[in-house]
């Protein structure tokens, strides 16, 4: 019924999303600024790695469809919202 790549790419992402409402109930739970800090700096590393995974089982769904010119566009602007991600 589903296409399973995109089943796949879609249950990563209601990963991320319980993932992150857990994170702000364990925040409200704590009630510390400094450890509310340690878990949403946590979050920071979980955010890229669903981005990468997601992308990457898509492109591996689209390889047959895409060019290699299409797909260098595609990894180096994946590139470039992981430099803007994670550069300080």
């Amino acid at each position: 019924m589903f296409n399973k790549i995109v089943l796949m790419m879609s249950s990563l992402r209601v990963l991320s999303g319980l993932i992150e409402i857990s994170a702000a109930l364990l925040m409200l739970r704590l009630n510390q600024i400094d450890r509310a800090l340690a878990v949403n700096a946590s979050l920071a590393l979980v955010g890229p790695l669903i981005l990468i995974t997601t992308t990457t089982i898509g492109l591996i769904g689209m390889a047959d469809k895409l060019s290699l010119g299409k797909l260098a566009w595609i990894v180096a602007g994946v590139g470039c919202l992981l430099i803007g991600i994670l550069k300080k």
